[in-house]
């Protein structure tokens, strides 16, 4: 998978600053990755638009540690259950997940304990990557990162999810009430990965986005999907159906409108954000893959390359960890009385999701220069401004329009190093939608050319009022005539 679009997607991060290996001066930390200035900027903007899906829906947010005690991680299963089944070259000692490496050989199957591995394995010729040397005895890899402050026990959280599920009584009381309620959270997770891998697709500190949809639970379709358009979705015995999820309901392929209608907003945000509907597909997990607190379970996947890559996991979770949390803490979690809400979990990987976009978004034109086609929305600089040359007072009058609109335009963006082809190419590799290029006109007659990305065409002699006549240069309405001609 490192190969093609993951390999280029990799070098254009770190030349153009999206994401680079953390502490590299050092000789970089696997599974560490820091966000550059584009990096950041778009994953801000991925955020953002994750966050707007859901207050539409009337969501509520909270902000909880990135710290977990032990005894919430007890109660949710996650310290006794939150293990992979590895095994280590018996030569340089290299991890791995024994998932994987049976998935290698064609065996689709998920390992419960050592006895389960220590089976799956016998009979395949299994051997380092690496070195080539034997792999040795399966055995437990810990999942989580675990601090002992003077003798307090806590861990660094695998998600977010807990701190939402402990304060369930506190947020019913403020949404005076009522169900269903949506709370969501974003922030960092933390696993301790066996083989991190592949840039920010796998990683030991990785950035999420929760949500978790508390429902009553004798009321089955509080939500129901409406999208009229044909999704690929992948289920637990291996067929495939291309169908709408109203269909998909009717045919049972998933069986509750409520988990049905969060596999629509998901896929809503996606498409939201630039993903390449082509590239995705909603994947049910198998039984035996399930996590322990979910019944059922559909991921979103993007391809990259001939892989699949799980963004966002769909998961019923049920009454599994109000009631967990009820029984071990004495706090009652009851809606009224004896019942527990039931909960449905959208819970994206936003690195993922960012390697997805950027892999689905990037392409060659034929002279060899790369393009990344983001949405205006997404893209890092939503304008760049260019002057044709540095002599002649034309860098002087550049900068005088660039101070103008960078108080319109915060992330309006500056250059003058290079030949303006050069130019147009860089920021066409950065995603930027439009470029507007200062000459010699625009001493004359105080007019620009704005050039378009995608079609690399122009709309010349636009007067310098123009652009400045709207707060955010994505409002202007001089880029229509871009729009019509699309």
């Amino acid at each position: 998978m490192l190969m093609g679009e993951m390999e280029d997607l990799i070098e254009l991060a770190k030349r153009r600053g999206f994401f680079w290996q953390s502490f590299s001066i050092y000789g970089g930390f696997s599974g560490l990755y820091d966000y550059g200035p584009l990096g950041s900027i778009i994953k801000e903007r991925v955020y953002r638009a994750w966050k707007d899906i859901y207050m539409g829906l009337g969501a509520i947010e909270i902000d909880t540690p990135s710290l977990t005690p032990d005894p919430v991680l007890k109660a949710s299963g996650h310290v006794d259950r939150f293990i992979d089944m590895a095994v280590a070259c018996t030569q340089c000692r290299t991890r791995y997940k024994i998932e994987s490496i049976l998935s290698d050989k064609g065996v689709d199957a998920v390992p419960q304990n050592v006895d389960e591995a220590r089976k799956l394995m016998d009979g395949l010729d299994l051997k380092c990557t690496r070195c080539g040397g034997k792999l040795g005895e399966p055995f437990e890899h810990h999942l989580m990162f675990m601090i002992d402050s003077q003798g307090e026990r806590m861990y660094a959280r695998p998600e977010t999810a807990q701190g939402i599920f402990v304060n369930f009584r506190l947020l019913k009381n403020y949404n005076r009430d009522r169900l269903p309620m949506i709370v969501i959270q974003q922030g960092k997770g933390y696993r301790n990965e066996i083989s991190p891998r592949q840039a920010i697709i796998r990683q030991k500190e990785f950035n999420m986005a929760e949500v978790e949809v508390f429902l009553d639970p004798d009321v089955n379709g509080a939500f129901t999907p409406t999208l009229q358009e044909e999704i690929h979705m992948h289920d637990m015995d291996g067929k495939d159906h291309f169908t709408t999820l109203p269909q998909a309901l009717e045919k049972n392929i998933i069986k509750s409108p409520d988990h049905a209608f969060f596999l629509e907003i998901t896929y809503r945000f996606a498409m939201d954000i630039g993903m390449d509907r082509e590239r995705l597909r909603f994947r049910q997990h198998r039984k035996d893959e399930l996590a322990h607190y979910s019944s059922d379970c559909w991921d979103l996947e993007a391809r990259i390359n001939d892989s699949w890559l799980e963004i966002t996991g769909i998961s019923d979770r049920g009454t599994y960890d109000l009631s967990r949390h009820h029984g071990a803490s004495g706090e009652k979690l009851y809606i009224d009385g004896t019942r527990f809400a039931r909960v449905i979990e959208p819970a994206s990987g936003i690195d993922r999701i960012i390697a997805s976009l950027l892999a689905s978004s990037m392409y060659k034109r034929e002279s060899g220069y790369s393009v990344l086609k983001l949405k205006p929305e997404i893209a890092p600089y939503p304008v760049a401004l260019l002057p044709l040359q540095k002599k002649d007072g034309l860098q002087e009058k550049a900068m005088e329009i660039y101070g103008k609109l960078k108080i319109l335009e915060p992330y309006a963006y500056y250059d003058d190093s290079g030949a303006i082809g050069r130019r147009y190419a860089r920021q066409d590799e950065i995603g930027t939608p439009y470029c507007i290029t200062v000459d010699y006109d625009t001493l004359e007659k105080d007019i620009v050319t704005i050039r378009e990305r995608d079609s690399m065409e122009q709309i010349r002699e636009v007067n310098v009022d123009q652009i400045l006549s709207t707060k955010g240069f994505l409002n202007n309405p001089v880029l229509q005539a871009f729009t019509v001609k699309k």
